[in-house]
């Protein structure tokens, strides 16, 4: 069987997970700006999907607390500014309440979403950034995921659908010159 029947959320997850890794941030650190890209994502395509209806004292909540977060950094990843704190264990991606994001309850998730194949889906994915010049995965990174995610329904019937995530897919995008 060469597809994971799996929802989109975990795989952007791994494949910014991995994508940090090839720039360069430790295991862990990875992990946490993985599901930090995916929270973003998933919370800006809430917005658009109208799931998502952020109120206007909560905007302007959000801006107070972000003006007010000393010590956070931005990471740039997949199209994504990802808040960022150092801790006493490198850097964390860090949730709304800029608190850091924990590495192993990203690992669990991981392992819950792919079960036995999250090894096997996270080589596909090492070669695919591998193939990829520093440079084109900065600009590319995205595009690459946009070709190989799980096909859903568009719209809101979309909306936490599972889909088959071909890993030929990921290895024939890693063949590319």
């Amino acid at each position: 069987m060469d597809f994971v029947t799996v929802n989109r959320t975990p795989v952007l997850t791994l494949w910014a997970a991995v994508v940090a890794e090839s720039f360069g941030f430790e295991p862990d650190e990875a992990l946490t700006l993985g599901k930090a890209v995916a929270g973003l994502t998933a919370q800006s395509n809430g917005q658009r999907l109208g799931i998502f209806t952020p109120s206007p004292e909560a905007v302007h909540k959000e801006r107070a607390k972000n003006a007010n977060a000393a010590g956070v950094l931005r990471v740039a990843l997949l199209g994504r500014a990802v808040p960022v704190v150092r801790t006493d264990f490198g850097f964390r991606a860090a949730d709304n309440e800029q608190k850091p994001i924990a590495p192993s309850s990203v690992e669990k998730y991981l392992r819950s979403q792919f079960g036995e194949r999250l090894p096997e889906v996270r080589v596909a994915m090492e070669t695919l950034a591998q193939s990829q010049g520093p440079e084109a995965l900065v600009n590319e990174a995205f595009r690459l995921y946009e070709a190989f995610r799980p096909e859903i329904p568009e719209g809101k019937a979309g909306w936490g659908a599972k889909g088959k995530l071909s890993l030929q897919r990921i290895r024939e995008l890693a063949a590319k010159p």
